[in-house]
């Protein structure tokens, strides 16, 4: 009789571990507190990119954030909040901008990203997925000739110390890559192994797999709690009822704290909120994604849609729209691009990334509840790290062979 596993979160973490277990031959489960493929894999930028190694804690990133908050536009807002846990996630964070856990953290995200990028490949390829994939890479554009030239150094630790370059284009050259650009930039950086895909068609397309295998999916059903037994949970429970397994999976991003108590961990994720704008094609599109490494603020064309996306907000779990936070991603658009949106506007969108105060997800067992398995906290990479997070959690879950060191991604760390 097949194992029966329940993936608790229908999030793109939730999709691919349930993919690969039901690969395996388990019986599996997904429950969604919501829709599935809603919340944070939805509306973001869909990029694929093996070239965001480097976490946000990087020497100096405290002092930079400071000046970013104190600009008038800033993409970056904190709101304070007396709370121990957010208290404490910003004083670990802050302790770990230097160099050599930066790039701790840097290995376990390259280990992951690479892994990834090659899955991805293969579930397009294997499983004729149709999610608008494409491999042009992305371009990290800077306003002026002196930021263009002060990211050389980043480009060539990346590629010394990780295998991961750049190819540079003076502003000149970089209107000839890219004519949606407009003249005077300082230039930009193409990461030409880096992709994209379109977030809500990948998760259709995996619903449609998904059901094919006979997953059994549960919308609208929030998990309150485990039913234990002597360490071992037997059921979950929410929503008045009760859904029984062998096993579980929590991939609930940014809503995992609020089961801590039930995994025996204080899982350190806050919520950081991120906007997009989702529009018809403009007269001039960009042919290759864009992130205007100034603005922090990103372009993603498509088939027959165009997204602006980005900003960080670290306001707690507000569920309102901001208005003004999606009127800076026009601005920004506005000052590098020829035709920088159009109407109408389709969607306007938030969601909440799940962000660990080392840069790093979490995929481990959990310390309480020895047949739970917890994959959450990819930050703002969880497009990038699902492939390879499902392929894990179902080593990890079933004795397999681990294709990438768990050790990275381990509990453990948190409870130092």
């Amino acid at each position: 009789m097949a194992e029966r596993v329940v993936v608790i979160g229908g999030g793109v973490i939730g999709a691919m571990s349930a993919w690969n277990l039901s690969q395996a031959g388990c019986d599996v489960t997904i429950v969604e507190r919501d829709r599935f493929g809603a919340a944070c894999s939805h509306g973001n930028c869909g990029y694929v990119s093996p070239s965001h190694i480097l976490p946000l804690t990087r020497p100096g990133q405290v002092r930079a954030s400071m000046r970013e908050m104190m600009k008038r536009n800033s993409t970056f807002a904190i709101k304070p909040r007396l709370s121990a846990s957010c208290l404490n996630w910003f004083w670990r964070f802050a302790r770990r901008c230097n160099k050599r856990d930066m790039l701790e953290s840097a290995r376990g995200r390259h280990e992951l990203l690479q892994s990834s990028k090659r899955l991805y490949q293969e579930l397009v390829t294997n499983e004729q997925i149709d999610c608008e994939w494409q491999e042009r890479g992305i371009l990290f554009v800077f306003d002026t000739p002196a930021g263009f030239e002060s990211y050389r150094q980043t480009d060539e630790m990346l590629r010394n110390e990780f295998g991961v370059g750049a190819t540079p284009y003076d502003g000149k050259q970089l209107v000839e890559v890219e004519p949606a650009l407009k003249p005077g930039l300082g230039g930009a950086w193409h990461y030409e192994g880096d992709c994209h895909l379109r977030p809500d068609k990948l998760m259709s397309a995996l619903r449609q797999k998904l059901e094919q295998r006979g997953v059994t999916f549960y919308e609208q059903t929030p998990v309150d709690k485990f039913v234990t037994e002597q360490g071992v949970a037997t059921a979950i429970a929410g929503n008045g009822q009760t859904i029984e397994a062998d096993k579980f999976v929590v991939a609930t991003g940014a809503w995992t704290p609020f089961l801590n108590q039930h995994l025996g961990v204080k899982i350190p994720i806050e919520p950081g909120k991120g906007y997009s704008l989702t529009m018809p094609t403009p007269m001039r599109m960009p042919k290759i994604p864009i992130i205007f490494e100034d603005a922090h603020v990103a372009i993603t064309p498509m088939e027959d849609k165009y997204r602006i996306g980005s900003t960080m907000e670290f306001v707690g779990y507000d569920t309102s729209i901001n208005p003004r936070r999606l009127e800076l991603l026009k601005t920004a658009a506005e000052k590098y691009l020829h035709d920088p949106y159009c109407d109408p506007i389709e969607e306007e969108w938030y969601g909440w990334r799940p962000m660990t105060w080392d840069g790093k997800p979490v995929i481990d067992r959990s310390p309480a509840l020895q047949n739970v398995w917890i994959a959450a906290g990819h930050n703002m990479l969880g497009i990038s790290l699902a492939t390879g997070t499902g392929r894990l959690v179902r080593e990890l879950m079933l004795g397999e062979q681990p294709h990438v060191d768990p050790a990275h991604y381990a509990i453990a760390r948190f409870r130092k």
